[in-house]
């Protein structure tokens, strides 16, 4: 995966679209591989780092670990340190996280219709 640099062209009208655009600001916090399927399982409650890696089996430990800290920086999830032996660490949505809800069920029933739709044109 490429990373555009702060300093490229691309980045520059990637960030000027994002300030004109109130979707375009959404798509580049919530788009991306992983992001809204992490935030599908949370949806259910919160979960420990080995429980998502469980949920999701081909993301590397490292992806995961970037993901999470995308989303704790954006205010999607929150982390919370347990002071245990070993240390506990549970990741949950934050209320704007689970505000995302019904964009991710209508995303869900749209994948599916559309899933179908390719699925039945073959």
């Amino acid at each position: 995966m490429s990373e555009i640099k702060e300093t490229s062209t691309n980045f520059a009208n990637k960030i000027a679209l994002a300030d004109e655009c109130p979707e375009a600001y959404a798509s580049n916090i919530i788009g991306g591989q992983w992001t809204l399927v992490i935030c599908s399982w949370l949806l259910s409650g919160k979960m420990r780092f080995g429980e998502l890696r469980k949920k999701l089996p081909n993301i590397t430990e490292r992806m995961l670990t970037l993901q999470l800290r995308k989303l704790e920086e954006h205010k999607i999830i929150s982390r919370t340190i347990y002071a245990e032996v070993p240390p506990r660490v549970e990741y949950e949505l934050t209320p704007i996280g689970y505000a995302l809800k019904p964009v991710i069920k209508a995303l869900e029933s749209w994948g599916e219709e559309h899933r179908e739709l390719v699925k039945n044109q073959r």
